[in-house]
């Protein structure tokens, strides 16, 4: 049987803002939405999105049914690594718009009933930034290069790096400037990295908390946020096989010891901040990036510290009974130890969207595989939407807080084939042409069936018949296309498009208005779960305080469904509903 999706909801018949009941704990389950600002809509039809973009489509996020959105850097940047290069933490990109339209912005997202989480970038700015001028004018030896971590040469005349640290982008994570020294910078050269030893770098991050704050912002997505605190000892330690950038550099190193990452003075800087978020009502939620072994990561979640921190094995799980239960049942018990509420997550800026990423092999190298254009292997793409379908509705009901990344409540696969002269991220330049990056995740959103960009822009079309028009791309890669997309879009987001999905029965789109609908009503404040033994191997079943279960059957058979009412379902069940198909998830009413 198809389990049909209760009626769309009116945005202005959701309840009160939770911004007006004062609630400090509505982070805790809440479901956040992740915009990629330059992806999301793009009012002025300059190719880019904007925040008068976000704007106009903040009703579809409302209708969807999410508690918050969680805006990806939208400060002055030049774009070397998709505004995570920040030139300006307390203002807005010209190309995005100003102040006042992010003002208006967070009004009217407050207006509807969402929060407004913004992203924090602490671990190094843009090298346009005032301080980073300021550090290559003023020389060796100045308070201004002692914001940043500068540093002479090895070798005859100093031309060897300090260490031999390296950039998570690929490359030495050192560059030279002209008087000859060297700068950290641990991902794209435009990003140098702050010195977290300097109380000038501390009492700036405070200030732009406020600053955020006061503008009624509800919380921070912190990034790289394991990265601040370095041990900059001279002499710097070389690490060896153990140099590589990224979370693998942990391995193989005693926690806390890494001269980089996860260094225990870290948290000094985040107990710090929640006495900032603390003295707002309600308090400033914060949540971690912090790609660090769970039980080091919950750390960062403390009450006294930021509060949450994302979850990124639930992410890297197979699809596989075994392994998500495991993930699920460590995930929960290290929240519940650091007196957090656990995060769920899928899908983000930085890695291949789920509903492909589920159907590759385990063996398939993601890097690999994009170099192919994603041919190597054939991705099956409605068994990658089925699977997609079924872990979101797994996640949907796993307690805590789920981050939904844009796009997925519409299925979008990852863009693999997009052309290297389309490409934006740096990792495919400073890899050398050996890691095509993340611009496959992060292609604009399809709005509408017709017009040049699938009614991301202004003047795309929005009427229900005709083909995709030059939908599928002819952006070159820029944002000053004529008002293309500043990344081509595939022809077949025509049908992917919201416009395409809205309102039809077992769309995506309709999956997850219904499953943020019907999970609103299940929750409770009590934020456990009770594994249920019995079922087959491959199939996770679980109980939730209020006498509902969830059933997810990751093999590739049919397996017998347990008693109860069918709230909702991943996928269509069988005519006589006495079974759960491969690949599908449902919740059910004991």
């Amino acid at each position: 049987m198809t389990v049909s999706p209760p009626p769309e909801q009116n945005p202005a018949e959701r309840s009160a803002p939770d911004l007006s009941s004062r609630d400090p704990n509505w982070w805790r389950q809440a479901v956040i939405y992740q915009v990629y600002p330059r992806s999301f809509a793009d009012a002025d039809g300059d190719g880019l999105g904007d925040l008068r973009g976000v704007t106009r489509r903040l009703a579809h996020l409302a209708t969807l049914g999410v508690d918050a959105v969680w805006l990806s850097p939208f400060y002055p940047s030049e774009l070397a690594d998709g505004g995570y290069d920040v030139a300006d933490y307390r203002d807005v990109d010209p190309r995005l718009g100003t102040l006042e339209d992010f003002t208006l912005m967070v009004a009217e997202a407050h207006r509807l009933g969402l929060k407004v989480i913004v992203d924090l970038v602490p671990n190094h700015t843009s090298r346009r930034h005032a301080w980073f001028e300021e550090a290559l004018r003023a020389g060796p030896g100045s308070p201004a290069r002692d914001r940043y971590v500068f540093r002479d040469g090895r070798g005859p005349g100093g031309e060897l790096p300090p260490s031999d640290w390296h950039s998570v982008f690929g490359g030495s994570a050192w560059e030279r400037v002209p008087d000859g020294q060297w700068y950290l910078h641990l991902f794209a050269p435009e990003q140098p990295d702050l010195n977290w030893d300097n109380e000038e770098v501390r009492a700036d991050f405070r200030t732009t908390l406020r600053f955020w704050s006061d503008r009624g912002v509800d919380g921070f997505r912190v990034d790289v946020a394991h990265a601040l605190a370095k041990d900059l000892t001279e002499p710097l330690r070389d690490l060896g096989d153990l140099a590589a950038g990224g979370d693998e550099a942990l391995e193989g190193m005693a926690p806390g010891e890494h001269p980089l990452y996860d260094r225990d003075e870290v948290h000094e800087v985040y107990r710090d901040w929640r006495k900032i978020l603390d003295s707002y009502s309600p308090p400033r939620m914060a949540v971690a990036e912090a790609w660090v072994p769970g039980e080091r990561r919950v750390l960062y979640a403390r009450p006294d510290e930021l509060g949450q921190a994302f979850n990124f094995e639930y992410l890297r799980a197979p699809w596989d009974g075994e392994a998500l239960r495991e993930v699920i049942t460590s995930s929960l018990d290290q929240a519940r130890a650091a007196g957090a509420s656990a995060t769920w997550v899928l899908s983000n800026h930085d890695v291949i969207r789920h509903a492909t990423r589920l159907a590759l092999p385990p063996e398939v190298d993601p890097d690999a595989w994009l170099l192919s254009d994603g041919r190597e292997p054939a991705v099956d793409v409605e068994l990658g939407l089925r699977r997609a379908r079924a872990a979101t509705l797994l996640m949907l009901a796993l307690p805590g807080s789920a981050y939904l990344y844009q796009g997925e409540e519409l299925g979008l696969p990852e863009v693999a084939d997009l052309p290297a002269e389309a490409l934006q991220d740096p990792i495919w330049e400073q890899t050398g042409h050996t890691r095509k990056g993340r611009d496959g995740c992060r292609v604009p959103l399809p709005w509408t069936r017709g017009g040049a960009g699938f009614g991301f822009g202004p003047a795309s079309g929005g009427g229900s018949g005709g083909g995709p028009g030059g939908g599928s791309g002819g952006a070159s890669g820029g944002a000053s296309g004529g008002g293309l997309p500043w990344l081509p879009q595939p022809e077949h987001f025509a049908e992917l498009s919201v416009e395409a999905q809205d309102g039809v029965e077992g769309s995506t789109l309709e999956l997850y208005r219904a499953a943020l609908r019907v999970r609103r009503g299940l929750l409770s404040a009590d934020e456990s779960l009770t594994w249920l033994d019995g079922s087959p191997p491959g199939v996770l079943h679980f109980a939730r305080p209020g006498g509902w279960q969830v059933v997810a059957n990751t093999t590739p058979a049919a397996v017998p469904l347990p008693a109860g009412r069918v709230l909702l379902a991943s996928g269509p069940l069988n005519s006589s509903g006495a079974e759960l198909p491969a690949d599908t998830t449902v919740w059910l009413k004991a």
